[in-house]
């Protein structure tokens, strides 16, 4: 009986051995993903910024024309909800906390709730609950593309146009270090221009730097869907490297907790083998009696 538990334990120990290799593998990968993907979001940054900032002083400058179909504000019967998840698992907390987030926000939300599913565990998670999926973007892959935002957007754009949605939200997380991912909502439709505290503090009268060709309105008109695809671009970059470093994190736990394991079942292994020799050594001691 002994025997057989010693070899079920050696087993045991071999496998975990086994997933601790896996598990630091996929850390290493991981956090090397991850310096890319923050690369990528902290550049996109300083270009939404940017653009941003442009939009202010063109919706500034346009005034009442300004009011397109896309600022359209209008009784909300249902508001769609863009989650952004991954289409991998193994990452830790990172879609239950931007699943749970989302829940919240359609909780509080007005109208009836439906999802734009992008990534393939929130599509699933929405299929299970029977929540209205409009349109799904799956497999996103480690580098995120500018025209795979641009898909999402046209596809946002397109419903609210057609009367499908009332408002957009868009959901995601956040990055802020390796360590810290937090989800957080930006509303995306209708389009809200950033107010003069958000954009440029410059003084008044420095819009006059600002020479707009034809005119104010054909470059907003032209630029409100370009604001919509950065907004959106900027949190799927944001959303990959907070899955990264979930991912990572989760990984380096997985290995700690492989290292503890293994050390209470080397010690319970050694304590077997121990016991076995012992009772060999009695039996050994107690026959040479016998034949006294």
């Amino acid at each position: 009986m002994a025997a057989g538990g010693l070899q079920d334990l050696k087993r045991r120990i071999k496998s975990v051995e086994n997933t601790r290799q896996i598990t630091r593998a996929m850390k290493l990968v991981a956090g090397a993903k991850l310096r890319r993907a923050q690369e990528r979001a902290e550049s996109a940054r300083s270009y939404f910024d940017t653009i941003r900032e442009v939009m202010q002083r063109a919706a500034k400058s346009a005034g009442s024309a300004a009011k397109q179909q896309l600022f359209a504000e209008r009784a909300v019967k249902e508001t769609g909800y863009v989650v952004v998840t991954s289409d991998r698992g193994l990452a830790g907390p990172f879609n239950a906390n931007v699943l749970r987030y989302a829940a919240g926000r359609m909780r509080s939300g007005a109208g009836q709730a439906s999802v734009f599913a992008v990534g393939r565990k929130g599509r699933d998670a929405y299929r299970r609950r029977q929540v209205t999926i409009h349109d799904e973007f799956v497999g996103i892959g480690d580098e995120v593309h500018y025209s795979q935002a641009k898909a999402v957007a046209d596809a946002i754009m397109g419903r609210f146009q057609a009367g499908e949605v009332d408002r957009v939200e868009l959901v995601y997380t956040h990055f802020i270090n390796a360590m810290t991912q937090r989800p957080a909502h930006v509303q995306l439709l209708p389009v809200q221009p950033p107010s003069v505290e958000e954009g440029s503090h410059a003084p008044d009268g420095a819009d006059a730097s600002y020479v707009f060709e034809p005119d104010a309105e054909t470059v907003l008109a032209d630029l409100v869907p370009r604001y919509i695809e950065v907004q959106v671009y900027g949190a799927l970059l944001e959303s990959k490297a907070s899955e990264h470093g979930a991912r990572m994190t989760a990984m380096d736990a997985a290995s700690k907790n492989s290292d503890e394991l293994l050390s209470q079942m080397t010690l319970s292994r050694n304590r077997l083998r121990q016991a076995g020799i012992t009772r060999e050594i009695a039996e050994l001691v107690g026959g040479a009696a016998a034949l006294e």
